[in-house]
């Protein structure tokens, strides 16, 4: 475990969540969800919320606890155990918490933020849309500004809450002359301001979060429901992809962490020629190489989460986490059902449910392929920065300039080279 990385704090918060997992959930509710029989796990947020654990970074008049992020990758790896829609559904409060905490007015706080940590409202975010996913700023819903009211006109699919949640955070267009980064707005959109949902979708995983295409058409928000400036959506977007994405790694880390544990344990009853197959390296290496690359995602996410508390531009970090954190999880749910063999293939075990459940990681809340896009052009950036601020500048295709590079290397080697 990654005690040695834990205050005492956030020690105890894993112990509290751990606990809330093992004794406040009900396996029913699991089961009903998956069965399809489930829409929306109310119950679950209700519990959550009265055990005070949605929003925890959030401040405590909000109702949240005032805690760092690291606190709640703790609190959302022990969530992601039950699967990733539960764990969707304990980190939206979060995301959407994001939007409203940074950007909102005390109004906004006070109708939409305090009851969601309260667990008496839902909130459900509206991101893609049937044109294009990961092309979030080539959004066609628009929202027109007339008198003191916005009239939203558009679509989004895979609404996580599309069929449970109260109120959405939708992104719209409302300049239509500006490039796409400069011209979208957020809004608070309450469902029955004319929300309608067109369809509710059949997930291979994540089932039971009402996931469905919401479509609004001449729907009238007042004015007030403006989430910060005007045409400044990228700044409400680029702040919740922070907790879109750490969440989004935290969980399947949990996954892979209970599979990893069914695994162990089953290799270590189960025998084939005369021992238990935990014996054989066929299947220990397995057990070893997914816990090195848990606990290496492990790693990412605290030192992302880490980073996120001071404040700094975090992009970078956060989609490492992301990519290596979904990929490690996934592996490792994986690999279990591997060690199960035919077992592993039924729902006699939940790693058949947490297979579904993981494979979604590496494609919502942006693709890790668009993660590896974000990643790279940030270490161009940060590297050809700092190349530029110091003047070395250097043309590697022009005769010479590898003596150049070298002259450089050699006047600092500590730079580049740390002892």
């Amino acid at each position: 475990m990654f005690d040695v990385l834990l205050s005492e704090d956030e020690k105890g918060i894993r112990n509290e969540v751990r606990e809330f997992v093992r004794d406040k959930v009900d396996r029913d509710l699991i089961l009903a969800m998956d069965g399809k029989t489930k829409e929306y796990p109310y119950e679950f947020i209700k519990a959550a919320a009265k055990e005070n654990l949605l929003g925890l970074r959030f401040p405590t008049e909000y109702g949240g606890r005032n805690l760092g992020w690291v606190s709640e990758m703790v609190a959302i790896e022990e969530i992601g155990v039950l699967g990733i829609a539960l764990g969707c559904a304990y980190s939206l409060p979060s995301i959407i918490g994001e939007g409203i905490e940074k950007f909102g007015t005390p109004a906004q706080k006070k109708e939409y933020l305090l009851p969601t940590l309260q667990g008496k409202k839902i909130g459900g975010e509206g991101l893609t849309e049937p044109r294009g996913g990961s092309d979030f700023f080539g959004t066609n819903t628009t929202a027109v500004k007339q008198g003191d009211s916005f009239i939203i006109n558009g679509e989004k699919r895979f609404v996580a809450g599309g069929i449970g949640a109260d109120y959405f955070l939708v992104y719209a267009k409302t300049d239509f002359k500006a490039k796409p980064h400069e011209s979208l707005s957020a809004f608070l959109v309450d469902r029955d301001m004319g929300v309608k949902v067109e369809e509710e979708y059949d997930l291979m995983g994540c089932r039971g979060m009402g996931a469905a295409r919401i479509v609004m058409k001449n729907v009238e928000i007042p004015e007030s429901n403006l989430v910060g400036d005007l045409n400044d959506g990228n700044a409400v977007f680029n702040a919740m992809m922070v907790p879109e994405r750490l969440t989004s790694a935290a969980g399947p880390i949990g996954m892979g962490r209970a599979s990893m544990e069914i695994a162990v344990r089953y290799a270590d009853k189960r025998e084939a020629f005369g021992r238990a197959i935990k014996r054989f390296e066929g299947i220990s290496f397995k057990v070893a190489d997914c816990t090195t690359q848990l606990d290496a995602a492990r790693g990412l996410v605290y030192r992302a989460a880490k980073k996120a508390d001071t404040g700094e531009w975090v992009r970078k970090e956060v989609s490492q986490a992301k990519v290596f954190g979904t990929e490690a999880g996934f592996q490792a749910v994986h690999e279990a059902m591997q060690i199960l063999g035919g077992i592993g293939y039924t729902d006699v075990y939940p790693i058949e449910r947490l297979y579904r459940d993981a494979r979604l990681a590496t494609i919502w809340t942006g693709s890790n392929e668009v993660q590896r896009l974000i990643i790279q052009n940030e270490v161009f950036r940060e590297i050809l920065s700092e190349d530029k601020s110091a003047k070395r500048d250097v043309e590697l295709d022009t005769p010479g300039a590898h003596k150049t590079v070298e002259k450089v290397y050699s006047e600092e080697p500590d730079k580049y080279y740390p002892k």
